[in-house]
Formats: structure tokens, C-alpha cells, sequence
């Protein structure tokens, strides 16, 4: 089901409705409806991997039980990596069963000998990625003794298929909102008034700027050698802005939903593309992943305390799991390899946490040099994001070969006046907001009449430019 359905216009108001009139103030109602709502909602993708979220589920309850009851460090590891067999061993399954059949297939034909292994028609639950990583994170907590076990399995389950982030994210941490599915939870019109603001921002996007956006990228990415190099630039930038409009949009929406039943998610973008270097642009973009890794990796596996040797081999390891995670494809990989090669001169110069500041903060414009350093991120991610939406590297390839050449100064064959304004208005009020944890969240400067027209004007747009209904880029994820 997706946000942006008419299905999802009816399910909500019927959930928010029961939750508040029929489950009041009594936890256990209010959730049990988010647990068999979250199941509806997920089921109405695929009922089939209804199955799978609910013996993930299972898995991981009982286990964080044992962690609780045993003492026994032997015995506590053998339960910690049960659960990451089990939860990574599905998710390997379900997204790079074909991708290790096929690379292994490639390798054998490589040194001349033929190899006969049959890949599998499988399709990819939806979320999978999302809520393992969840899951996951209650059961390291626990065992790390970061987190009580929790002995209510409907809140637990809840918690797992919380359906506004189930499919999509942001990640959340067991040690944030797990906790919130104990607490009592009433209706606040503040929050639920400042969440639908946010819920009217990331449709707004999603269906404005991300659709429109795909539009465009998609008609220059599937025929990249029709065009000249600064097309396939403008295209590469209509893909930066499909993905950042996407995906931060559904963040948005989740977060904002979130808020109308009385929980509040972590935020998963502060404004990436105002970045001033790389390092700060990862601090800023898909912040749930981001930590994820640096917690239950990066960290772990030593972090930034060694040497030059274990900083290299640990930052490459973050990132290139980082692209992995994205999809079953070599592109992810290189994407991921890419920014690492970004990050490294930073890290090794101790500069990856000089920009951790707002930029330009209480002014209207940035320095001349903070723009640059803002272009020079942003075209360099630009460049990392076409490895992101290639279909393979060869096409990658092709396509920046293409793009880095003397047809680069050649004019635009495709310039869609109306939709780059768009994107200018979307950037100026991004802009203009960016102190907040959204963009129009500190809206109430205005008086009442603005602000209202303001709203008119974002809903008048996305009825104006609603086209072909797309689905979420991070839903193959």
C-alpha cells in the first residue's frame, strides 16, 4: 500500500479513528490495532511474506527472553548469532541468492571452466532490508545489555511492523521505540497539527518533485546514447533530486504519521545537498542507515582508533556494506566504494567533523566559499549517484564516458522549464528552512492566512503535476 494511493487515503482515517475512539488511553488496545493494521497494510503488497515478518518476529522475542534469563557468555553468543543467522540468513536469501549465483557463474566462466547452478525466481518482500536491521538492533542492545528484554509480545510486534516506517524507514533503534509501545499515549493536537504539516511536505516531494523528477531521469538514463554530455549531466541531476525528494519525502510522511498516534521516529534527513564536504553529507543523508552502520559496525570493528591502516580497511568496509545493503547489483558496490574514496582524505586529515554546524546559520546566504564547497559536494555525489541508478557498471560507465567529453558545452536537447522551476522553489524553501527538523516546520512565522495559502499552493501543485503513480525508489530495498 502507498502512501501516496487512494487505498492509503481510506486505511489511515479508519486506523486513526479506532485507535483514539476505540483504544482510548489502554495500551494493550491501542497496540494490538497498530500490529493488525501494520499487518493489513503489509499484507496488502504480498500476504505471502506475512509469514516471514511475523517468524522474524518470533525469533527475535524469544531470543531477547533467553539474553535476559542466561548470564552465560558462551550461551548469550550462541543466542546472538542465532538471531543474526537467522534474520541475515533470510535477507541474504531473499536479495543476493541469484546476485552470488550468478557472480560465481561469472568468475568460473572468467578462468575458461563452465559452472551449471540454476537461479532462483525470487521475489523481494518488500522492507526486508528495514525491518531486519530493526529487529536486529533489539537483539544486539539486549545482549550488550544496552536494553531490558521486553516481555510483551504485542507491543514487540508492534514495534517490528510498525506500519508508517515498516516498509521504507527510517531504521529505528529497539532503545527508542520499543519503549514508547509501554508508555500511555494520548492525542496531542499540537503534534499531531505539526505532523501532518510534515506529512504534507513529503507529499509534496514525492509527488512533485520525485515523480517529476523520475520522469525525466528515466527518459535520459534508458537513452543515454541518444543525448550529449550536458543532457546526460541535467539528467543525472534529475535523478539526485528523484531520490532525495523519494526517499526524504517518505521519511517525512512515516515521521509525520508516526506523530498522529502518538510516537516520534528519528529524524533521517537534515538537508543533505546543503553539505559542505562529503563526511557532513553522510551525517545528513539517510541518518538511520548512517548510525545503523557506525553502531553495530564501524565501531566494533575498531573505528577510527587504530591506525591509518584499520581507519582505511574499516571505512571501506562501512561503505561498501552500505552499497551492498542497497541492492544485489555491482553498481551498489562501486557507489558505496566511491564515497569511500570521498571520505578517505578527510578522515586521514582528521577534517570528516569540521562542517557540524548549520551552514550559513541566521543568515539568508551563504559565503561565496560555502557555496563552492556546497557545488563541489553536490557534484561529486552527482557523479556517485550515477553508479546508484545505472543498470549495471558498463552502463555507468557509458553513461559518465559520455558525459565527460567535448558535447558536454553543447547545450541542452531536454529542458523542462517549468519542472527545473519547480525544483528552484523546492531548493529556496528547503533553503529558507533548514534550522528546522523539516522544511516548513517553522512555518508559524506567518500569519494564519499565508500559511493556509501556502498550504493551498503545495496542495494546488501536486494536483497539478500528479502523473504516473511511482512507486518508492527504497522499496526495492
Amino acid at each position: 500500500m502507498l502512501f501516496n494511493s487512494i487505498e492509503f487515503f481510506v486505511f489511515l482515517p479508519i486506523v486513526f479513528g479506532l485507535y483514539w475512539l476505540v483504544g482510548g488511553k489502554r495500551i494493550k488496545e491501542q497496540n494490538l490495532l497498530i500490529a493488525i493494521a501494520s499487518y493489513v497494510f503489509y499484507g496488502w503488497w504480498d500476504w505471502r511474506f506475512l509469514s516471514l515478518i511475523l517468524f522474524s518476529t518470533i525469533v527475535d522475542y524469544s531470543i531477547g527472553i533467553a539474553l535476559g534469563k542466561n548470564e552465560k557468555p558462551n550461551k548469550r553468543k550462541v543466542l546472538l548469532w542465532i538471531s543474526i543467522c537467522v534474520n541475515l540468513g533470510f535477507l541474504g536469501f531473499f536479495k543476493y541468492y541469484n546476485f552470488f549465483v550468478d557472480s560465481l557463474i561469472d568468475s568460473f566462466s572468467f578462468f575458461g571452466s563452465e559452472l551449471s547452478i540454476n537461479t532462483l525466481n525470487i521475489i523481494l518482500p518488500v522492507g526486508i532490508s528495514f525491518y531486519t536491521f530493526q529487529t536486529l538492533s533489539y537483539t544486539i542492545d539486549v545482549y550488550n545489555k544496552r536494553l531490558e528484554p521486553t516481555k510483551n509480545f504485542v507491543g514487540f510486534m508492534a514495534f517490528v511492523s510498525f506500519f508508517p516506517q515498516l516498509v521504507a524507514g527510517p531504521i529505528e533503534r529497539a532503545t527508542n521505540l520499543l519503549p514508547q509501545f509501554s508508555k500511555e499515549r494520548s492525542f496531542n493536537y499540537v503534534n499531531a497539527v505539526d505532523g501532518l504539516r510534515q506529512v504534507l511536505w513529503g507529499l509534496f516531494k514525492k509527488i512533485v518533485i520525485a515523480d517529476n523528477c523520475a520522469k525525466y531521469a528515466n527518459i535520459i538514463f534508458n537513452n543515454h546514447t541518444e543525448y550529449n554530455g550536458s543532457t546526460l549531466l541535467l539528467g543525472a541531476f534529475f535523478f539526485a533530486f528523484q531520490i532525495y525528494g523519494d526517499f526524504s519525502g517518505y521519511s517525512d510522511i512515516a515521521i509525520g504519521i508516526s506523530r498522529l498516534f502518538g510516537f516520534n521516529l528519528k529524524r533521517n534527513f537534515a538537508f543533505p545537498y546543503f553539505s559542505r564536504d562529503i563526511a557532513e553529507f553522510w551525517r545528513r543523508w539517510h541518518i538511520s542507515l548512517s548510525s545503523w552502520f557506525r553502531d553495530y559496525l564501524y565501531i566494533p570493528l575498531g573505528g577510527s582508533r587504530g591506525g591509518t591502516k584499520m581507519k582505511i580497511r574499516n571505512t571501506f568496509i562501512i561503505f561498501i556494506v552500505s552499497g551492498f545493503w542497497h541492492g544485489a547489483n555491482w553498481t551498489f558496490i562501486i557507489w558505496g566504494a566511491l564515497n569511500a574514496i570521498y571520505f578517505l582524505p578527510l578522515l586521514l586529515t582528521n577534517k570528516n567533523r569540521l562542517n557540524t554546524d548549520l551552514v550559513a546559520e541566521g543568515k539568508y546566504f551563504a559565503s561565496l566559499k560555502e557555496f563552492g564547497q556546497m557545488a563541489f559536494t553536490f557534484f561529486i555525489t552527482l557523479i556517485a549517484w550515477v553508479f546508484f541508478r545505472a543498470d549495471n557498471v558498463s552502463h555507468a560507465f557509458s553513461y559518465l564516458s559520455r558525459t565527460f567529453n567535448t558535447s558536454l558545452f553543447s547545450g541542452f536537447e531536454i529542458f523542462p522549464n517549468t519542472i527545473l522551476s519547480l525544483i528552484l522553489f523546492f531548493i529556496m524553501v528547503e533553503w529558507l528552512g533548514r534550522s528546522g527538523e523539516y522544511a516548513i516546520e517553522k512555518i508559524d512565522f506567518l500569519n494564519k492566512s499565508l500559511r493556509w495559502a501556502f498550504y493551498m499552493l503545495l496542495i494546488i501543485l501536486m494536483f497539478s503535476f500528479t502523473g504516473e503513480e511511482q512507486q518508492f525508489i527504497y522499496f526495492q530495498f
